[in-house]
């Protein structure tokens, strides 16, 4: 790790011997980083000991990592999900999850202090991931970590939740009273919908494999039913909002016709990114723009419902509203295994392998 002098920044740097904030600004310019030169299997993922660090725009923070989790997002990009987007910014960082101590500030930022601890998400399409020893995130991008749990605890919460946080008070605009279905509920996404519903009092109804069955319904929801029943015969009645965390012509046929007339339709499982690699983003975007539009007005007219592909994005109020239940006790993701950072490979392959089903968290010494 490099340390030069600057003014542009107010920033803290610390090691096992020392902590200090100095008048002259001292800030970070390398650090270990787990780069993805190409695409491939989890062999491809390479540790370096110097990565360079870029200067801080004035509405960015820089952050120490303590901890990151491994969603099922890096794993794709990994393989070459988002190839067209991605391949000509090669090699990249992966990692949208963060939690850690801010290290620096940009001069526009002002609601976060050196020091503080705080966790948050990047966006999908970010090159410069958070799988680093210092992160960069936008002030909008991070909240102060929730005091009542621990640095991996929290590095699982804002990225999931964010998602389902975006599909359901964003657009769906749920309200107590209401009913949800949730397919797919015993992931990260679909537990963090299940809870942010609960908290919103509505009525929540979820889908899951039979391990999950405890789990999912330990976060509220009332009915838990394994994929593999008919869900058409078992699950009765109409719902305001739809998260489809699963995706697949099937699943959305169902899906759709358990919605309310009026009702929002959400699925994780867009068609843009696949149509981008499939004929670049030049003609790609505009394919798949043209694909929603055509299935959202085929819905519109067919059963009179709001059909939606829904990804994360920034939302510094929806960031602060998660916190604020995670420190109720309302809004918690489990953590099944945790790696350190230099184990990052092996991390990966047992996702790959489906060794773990829950969260897996890298951890940063």
């Amino acid at each position: 790790m490099r340390i030069l002098r600057s003014r542009s920044f107010r920033a803290s740097v610390s090691d096992s011997n020392y902590h200090f904030n100095v008048g002259f600004r001292r800030f970070v310019t390398s650090c270990r980083a787990v780069v993805l030169p190409r695409f491939g299997g989890p062999e491809v993922l390479e540790l370096r000991p110097n990565v360079s660090v870029p200067d801080l725009k004035p509405h960015e923070v820089l952050v120490r990592t303590r901890a990151v989790s491994i969603n099922p997002l890096d794993t794709r990009m990994r393989s070459g999900y988002g190839r067209s987007i991605f391949e000509p910014l090669l090699p990249l960082i992966l990692g949208r999850d963060i939690s850690g101590e801010v290290a620096a500030v940009g001069d526009s930022v002002r609601g976060l202090s050196i020091g503080q601890e705080v966790f948050g998400a990047l966006h999908p399409t970010a090159v410069r991931g958070t799988y680093a020893d210092y992160a960069i995130l936008s002030d909008e991008e991070l909240a102060p970590k929730p005091a009542s749990v621990t640095h991996v605890e929290a590095s699982v919460i804002p990225f999931a939740a964010l998602t389902a946080w975006r599909a359901l008070k964003s657009t769906a605009r749920i309200a107590e009273g209401q009913r949800v279905l949730v397919v797919g509920g015993g992931g990260a996404v679909g537990l963090a919908a299940i809870q942010i519903s609960v908290a919103q009092g509505c009525y929540v109804t979820t889908t899951c494999g039979k391990q999950s069955i405890d789990r999912v319904l330990a976060a509220g929801a009332e009915q838990a039913v394994d994929y593999t029943e008919d869900i058409e015969l078992v699950i009765k009645g109409k719902f305001d909002a739809v998260l489809d965390t699963i995706g697949g012509p099937e699943t959305e046929r169902i899906s759709i016709n358990f919605l309310k007339r009026g009702g929002h339709y959400m699925t994780l499982q867009g068609e843009a990114a696949s149509l981008t690699d499939r004929y670049g983003i030049a003609f790609g975007l505009p394919v798949a723009t043209a694909v929603l539009l055509k299935k959202q007005n085929l819905y519109r007219c067919s059963h009179g419902i709001e059909y939606w592909w829904t990804y994360m994005r920034a939302d510094s109020e929806g960031l602060f509203e998660i916190r604020k239940l995670s420190e109720a006790g309302k809004l918690n993701i489990p953590v099944e295994k945790t790696f350190p950072i230099t184990q990052v490979i092996e991390a990966h392959e047992a996702k790959e392998k489906k060794q773990i089903h829950g969260k897996v968290v890298l951890k940063f010494d």
